[in-house]
């Protein structure tokens, strides 16, 4: 099993509500990754089946606590080929940092693990496919790991795009993008409660001129950005979809579809 070679502790910002996050991951002798919320004793094992939202984040809890904003972690956790840790945080959400998985992915480096990231792949025997109106994702046998995501924004640079990635590309164009949303709707989110951490460091706003509130790291960021959290939540399933001889293609879904699809994943690969 791999795990932090060394504790690690940071803080940043949340994203939802603006507060102070402070974060301390320690190694872990078993397989799983167990959040506890506001340092409690009450773990919450990341898996779909504590999964108790899935608005403008995903929130993972139980009857006592909950965690949010686990997508971007679970990537950076995927991509560092993470196993087993233990989460302990200050507050009942994860901090946002700039907006993508790049500062958790660098914070595991600079730690190490305990053994090398494994590349055996893993092979899927059935097709899953979840739909819900014009969304979907589907999870294809395939020879080897590659995923495609198709949107259709309302921006000019998103109508009707798509991005494909395999692991023959730099693992940054993915780790690296940062979140994103409609600068039209910012106001009423925060009104309401949500998205109090925002800046234009870690949010990138896309405008109603076709514009953004903050230059781009790459093109189609926003687009790598949703490859990014579809990642994260598949590993909910603790199969790294990074491993998996798939073809895996979203279409214009979001953290729901990707919910219910690593649960299919997950009844299929048991």
């Amino acid at each position: 099993m791999i795990t932090l070679s060394k504790e690690i502790e940071l803080k940043g910002t949340s994203l939802m509500d603006g507060k102070e996050s402070v974060v301390k991951i320690t190694p872990s002798e078993k397989k799983g990754i167990y959040f506890f919320p506001a340092n409690s004793d009450t773990e919450i094992e990341a898996k779909p089946q504590n999964i108790i939202s899935t608005q403008h984040c995903v929130v993972l809890g139980n009857a006592t606590q909950h965690i949010k904003l686990v997508e971007h972690f679970m990537a950076a956790c995927a991509f560092a080929g993470i196993q087993g840790i233990n989460v302990y945080t200050s507050s009942n959400e994860l901090p946002i940092f700039d907006g993508s998985s790049k500062v958790w992915l660098e914070e595991f480096k600079k730690a190490g693990l305990t053994s090398p990231v494994s590349t055996d792949m893993i092979d899927l025997e059935k097709p899953i496919y979840v739909q819900s109106g014009n969304s979907s994702v589907a999870i294809l046998p395939a020879d080897s790991f590659k995923i495609i995501y198709c949107v259709n924004f309302d921006h000019k640079d998103y109508l009707n795009k798509w991005y494909s990635w395999d692991h023959s590309r730099p693992s940054e164009e993915i780790v690296n993008a940062r979140t994103f949303g409609y600068l039209r709707d910012l106001e009423k989110f925060q009104q309401a409660g949500f998205s109090l951490g925002v800046t234009k460091e870690n949010t990138i706003g896309l405008t109603d001129d076709g514009g953004y509130t903050t230059e781009l790291r790459s093109d189609l960021e926003p687009i790598k950005h949703k490859i990014l959290d579809l990642i994260g939540d598949l590993y909910l399933t603790g199969i790294n979809p990074l491993n998996l001889k798939a073809n895996i293609i979203g279409m214009l879904a979001g953290h729901t579809l990707h919910v219910e699809s690593a649960k299919k994943l997950m009844e299929e690969m048991r």
